[in-house]
């Protein structure tokens, strides 16, 4: 067990975490120095700015990021690629005696950077064609269904348009013969070895978690009308004309980006597009408080509640002291 600590700050989209992470690293200033690593499947693309909420220039000037603005939205990043990257950033950290604070959402990365990787079968670029011309021809919610014929477990996490994860589901059924759920599973209960060590770090995980879910959705709604001003529209005109894009890219999978891409398709008229996008917003938080609920010794706090910071704050400070003895 390597004793240099780690902190996770974690929560669904809308709770506060970046700004809550800014809060700590001003409050342990001078006794910590803590140095935010992003955990967002969304802010690894550059020219992403207003639809991922990504932390403005001034903001991340003053409080710097790892794990931002990584590759350009033609390109695509794994969970294997961001436990590399993580572990490295994480190093990197503790070598200059300062304290790492993971900041995010996506519970798939904090999956892997925890309990490692299993040992999947690679992709396989036939199948692939062969599942997206079914999902051509029945649409992606059919196939949901029929992930969930042979994987009933990974269906019941996954959206019915969640076209990037049921794909690679059904992919790894129809290559091992053998549900994805079944070999993650083996991973966990040690039943065989991972591709990569588990996570070695004494860890303090807080989750920010809402007492009223319909706050939080009215956070949501008001977050992405706040995007629609901003200029979300615009951004993805831009990202279209200077890339070769494509809907199916994990880039233009992502929620908002989705919805928009559609709406200058002419597939859904702008309300549509504001409402879907909501929704799906909404459908993603319950998936990560989903996932939070059933993450092993997680510390969860309020995040409506208006002394959240403070009670945070003072809970990693106690940690910190006895996990490094100071």
């Amino acid at each position: 067990m390597n004793q240099l600590p780690v902190l996770a700050l974690l929560g669904p989209t809308a709770s506060g975490k970046t700004a809550l992470g800014c809060t700590v690293v001003d409050a342990l200033k001078g006794t910590f120095d803590v140095e935010l690593v992003s955990v967002d499947s969304a802010l690894v693309y550059q020219q992403m700015d207003i639809g991922t909420a990504k932390p403005d220039v001034s903001v991340l000037a003053q409080y710097p990021h790892h794990l931002i603005n990584l590759i350009a939205p033609t390109a695509s990043y794994s969970a294997a690629e961001f436990r590399r990257d993580a572990l490295a950033a994480i190093d990197g950290i503790h070598q200059r005696g300062n304290v790492p604070l993971l900041v995010g959402g996506t519970m798939m990365y904090m999956k892997a950077l925890f309990e490692g990787l299993s040992a999947l079968p690679p992709a396989d670029a036939a199948i692939r064609r062969v599942i997206e011309g079914e999902a051509l021809a029945s649409g992606w919610p059919a196939m949901h269904a029929q992930l969930a014929t042979v994987d009933a477990a990974a269906a019941k996490r996954l959206s019915p348009n969640d076209s990037q994860r049921i794909q690679r589901a059904l992919e790894v059924y129809r290559i091992a013969g053998v549900p994805l759920s079944a070999l993650q599973t083996r991973v966990i209960s040690k039943q065989e070895p991972c591709l990569s060590p588990a996570f070695g770090y004494p860890t303090l995980s807080v989750a920010l978690l809402p007492s009223v879910r319909a706050e939080l959705h009215s956070r949501i709604e008001r977050r992405f009308d706040a995007m629609l001003d901003a200029g979300l529209i615009d951004e993805v005109r831009r990202l279209r004309a200077s890339h070769q894009l494509a809907p199916d890219l994990p880039s233009m999978r992502t929620v908002g980006y989705r919805q928009v891409w559609q709406f200058l398709e002419g597939e859904i008229s702008g309300g549509a597009m504001r409402d879907q996008a909501i929704a799906a917003t909404r459908q993603l938080a319950k998936r990560q408080m989903t996932w939070l609920r059933s993450m092993p010794q997680v510390e969860t706090f309020d995040c409506l509640d208006a002394s959240m910071p403070a009670a945070v704050t003072a809970r990693i400070r106690g940690w910190l002291r006895t996990a490094t003895g100071q």
